[in-house]
């Protein structure tokens, strides 16, 4: 694609996630929707390859049709109440809020067009998806969770992360696992938010942090698949080394930053008297635990044959991406300020 059309199509992007986070009127936030939405299709379609063409129609179908139904919640709340505020929604347009949101963020049980997609585009565009495309349906879900049953948020966490976990020990595409560890991570983002807002926040900068990090060693190592894990040592050991730390962050795997969120999400519900929960939601995060420490097996012991010609591969390699080191950083060693980020997000 053109330079000045990325950018354009990147600035639009920008700027509609802008219009949805500061609005507060049902027809803004659509409208900022809407526009994020045509901002993407170019930019999952641009590979001009048919799988990305096919990915580009299931997002167009997806995202339309929870943008439809956001619109119909609005509309319907306005007939109601009217007026068009969005921390207001009718009683009657909950659960239609609930699950054009959770469509639009691909939080189990309607993340199935997720993985698809992310596996028909590029990484760079896997990373936009997973990681900017989150925040207007986020925002929308901060203001309207005074109206939202708590409950309901919990058993869709405690399913989300249950299906990010199993589902994504089968998976040898390494887009599809990053697809279905977000879904996991978004399920302790919803089990978050419905005990702390302020805890919701500080996971989903943590979950950008290490998305971020990993898909950019991703797209820097040109890797797509397990097995191509175990090629990375040779031409960059640095990032390998990189490599196995993010994966077991994301895992939660203490003292890294990845533990962080999880241990307070599981304190705040056994504060509030759900211990069972907690147990259950621990254990159900051990199958995400077993593949990211895989992924780190593959990446740093699993190497094959070094012959005389790829020892010194890394030595050839001078481009570096000034962007990585802060944030793999702040993706490993960011636990000891937990307490200072828990009470000032």
């Amino acid at each position: 694609m053109n330079t000045s059309l990325y950018s354009f199509f990147l600035l639009t992007l920008f700027s509609s996630t802008m219009i949805t986070l500061s609005s507060n009127h049902w027809l803004l936030a659509w409208i900022g929707l809407e526009l994020n939405t045509l901002a993407m299709i170019p930019l999952i379609a641009s590979p001009h390859h048919p799988r990305a063409t096919e990915a580009t129609t299931k997002y167009f179908m997806v995202q339309t049709t929870a943008s439809a139904v956001i619109l119909l919640a609005g509309a319907i709340t306005a007939w109601q109440t009217g007026q068009w505020g969005l921390s207001q929604p009718g009683s009657a347009t909950k659960t239609l809020l609930i699950s054009a949101l959770l469509l639009k963020l691909g939080i189990a049980p309607a993340h199935f067009w997720y993985p698809e997609i992310l596996q028909g585009t590029t990484m760079t565009t896997a990373l936009i998806i997973s990681t900017w495309q989150k925040m207007a349906p986020l925002a929308l879900l901060y203001m309207t969770l005074d109206t939202l049953p708590t409950n309901l948020l919990l058993m869709l966490g405690l399913t989300s992360i249950i299906v990010g976990s199993w589902v994504g020990l089968n998976q040898t595409q390494l887009r599809k696992l990053m697809a279905y560890s977000s879904i996991g991570h978004m399920g302790w983002l919803l089990m978050a938010l419905a005990m702390n807002p302020k805890l919701a926040t500080l996971t989903f900068i943590i979950y950008l942090l290490m998305t971020t990090t990993m898909f950019i060693m991703l797209i820097n190592t040109m890797t797509k698949t397990t097995m191509d894990m175990g090629t990375i040592w040779p031409h960059s050991p640095t990032q390998a080394s990189l490599i196995m730390l993010t994966l077991l962050s994301l895992g939660g795997l203490p003292p890294l930053t990845g533990f962080s969120p999880k241990w307070l999400i599981i304190k705040d519900l056994t504060l509030n008297h759900l211990a069972p929960l907690a147990t259950l939601t621990a254990l159900m995060s051990l199958p995400a635990l077993y593949f990211y420490v895989r992924l780190a097996y593959f990446t740093t012991l699993t190497t094959p044959p070094i012959t005389q010609s790829t020892t010194f591969l890394w030595r050839l390699k001078h481009t570096t991406n000034l962007m990585l080191t802060p944030i793999t950083m702040l993706t490993m060693f960011m636990t000891p300020l937990t307490a200072t980020l828990y009470l000032t997000t």
